[in-house]
């Protein structure tokens, strides 16, 4: 089932008319009147991309972001059609640990673009605050439940589509993970 041409489709194709209407065209002023209708078309394609990531922002995860009176930052989400509220204040925001270890690791990774390295350098920071193990340089592990924590600094940075978060019930070094841990899993 094809949905249409994608976004990467239409610039490839207005970069191919580019080139093929700049070779017919005879004046200058003929060259001019197609690279401004060319560039009209580009930035369309750009609004069309920035209003869809908009839109699916809104449809598919986040409802609504405010900042309250004493700092924090409240952000509710929708979440398989449940709301679900998270209120932090960024520079306070801590893990809570249950009483008991449920044996699961709690594995963040991510890949954000060059064009946002100063929100990954941010990301590292909060991580490392929190208590997670840089496991590599982008892959940082944690023994407790911290959906929430990382569900608002995803949509509080906006880097949905650079991060996932994985629970892992078997890893190959977890007797090095609970030396690690050994303080925060036996207090």
């Amino acid at each position: 089932m094809s949905r249409g041409i994608g976004i990467i489709q239409k610039k490839i194709l207005i970069l191919l008319f580019k080139h093929l209407s700049l070779g017919l065209c005879y004046t200058p002023g003929q060259r001019s009147r197609t690279l401004r209708g060319i560039d009209r078309e580009w930035k369309k394609i750009e609004e069309e991309s920035l209003r869809r990531a908009i839109e699916g922002l809104y449809k598919n995860r986040l409802i609504d972001m405010k900042e309250l009176v004493d700092g924090r930052i409240k952000i509710t989400l929708k979440d398989s059609g449940n709301k679900k509220v998270l209120e932090y204040k960024l520079e306070d925001m801590n893990i809570k640990k249950p009483i008991k270890w449920d044996g699961k690791w709690r594995m963040v990774l991510f890949d954000i673009p060059d064009s946002k390295k100063k929100i990954r350098e941010v990301l590292r920071f909060h991580l490392k605050r929190l208590g997670f193990f840089q496991y590599q340089k982008s892959v940082f592990i944690y023994p407790y439940d911290c959906k929430n924590e990382i569900d608002f600094l995803i949509e509080f940075y906006q880097i949905r589509p650079h991060l996932r978060q994985l629970v892992i019930s078997d890893i190959d070094n977890d007797f090095h993970l609970r030396k690690i841990f050994n303080k925060l899993l036996s207090s």
